[in-house]
């Protein structure tokens, strides 16, 4: 298993029993720091016996593979993420784009899926949209996107709604939570070149957008076991 993947579900279980990094590490007899690292992607840099107990102290495995009540994990790492897909694709219904989830592609090699693909029909404008339950790598979030954008471009768009796009959007979405912000204020000077908009001017665009906007959108979710939020 990668550091990556084993911080994610290290934090996903904190989430879910409630705890805080530092109750987490008090429980296990960790640092806040340590907590931090795991879930960061550097787990690397913490012995074995110190991975051991710190998933021991939330009822997990770790030898090295992390292992949770059968297949369960996986499921319980998407739920975040298919629940700001659902309030999403709700606010875009009610502001009247026409929208379609989880559209596949491939085309050049080019492998994956865009989470919502909006369509503004008085103006033939497509929105390509990135939902991120974490903001784990900045760079390849925003390689990502972009190209989603370009296969929007060239034939997505038109394939889907029959139509070819006078502009495409781009608009990434994570959880309103205060771990988010301080990733996204780490990685402002690469965020703010590549989706400069956020919050308000975000929502007002997307109740008359005009033009190709390139925004980033903080939202709340419904999450009992979710930290915080502003």
């Amino acid at each position: 298993m990668d550091d990556i993947r084993q911080g994610r579900i290290c934090r996903a279980l904190r989430l879910r029993l409630r705890l805080s990094q530092r109750k987490l590490g008090l429980r296990v007899g960790l640092s806040q720091q340590a907590v931090s690292l795991v879930e960061r992607g550097h787990g690397a840099k913490l012995s074995g016996a110190a991975l051991r107990r710190l998933f021991a102290g939330m009822d997990a495995r770790w030898e090295p593979t992390v292992s949770w009540r059968g297949g369960d994990l996986d499921r319980l790492l998407d739920a975040r993420h298919a629940q700001l897909v659902g309030i999403v694709v709700a606010l875009l219904r009610r502001l009247g784009w026409r929208v379609e989830v989880e559209v596949t592609y491939s085309a050049f090699g080019e492998r994956g899926s865009i989470d919502i693909l909006a369509w503004w029909p008085p103006l033939r404008i497509a929105l390509v949209v990135e939902i991120k339950s974490e903001l784990v790598s900045v760079e390849a979030t925003v390689r990502k996107l972009d190209e989603k954008v370009r296969l929007t471009i060239d034939s997505i768009a038109e394939t889907r709604f029959g139509e070819r796009p006078r502009a495409v959007a781009r608009l990434l979405v994570l959880p309103d939570t205060t771990t988010e912000r301080r990733r996204v204020a780490r990685a402002d000077s690469v965020l703010a070149a590549a989706l400069p908009h956020r919050g308000t001017a975000v929502r007002r665009w997307l109740r008359k957008p005009v033009g190709p906007d390139r925004g980033l959108l903080f939202v709340a979710d419904t999450n009992p076991g979710s930290e915080r939020r502003r």
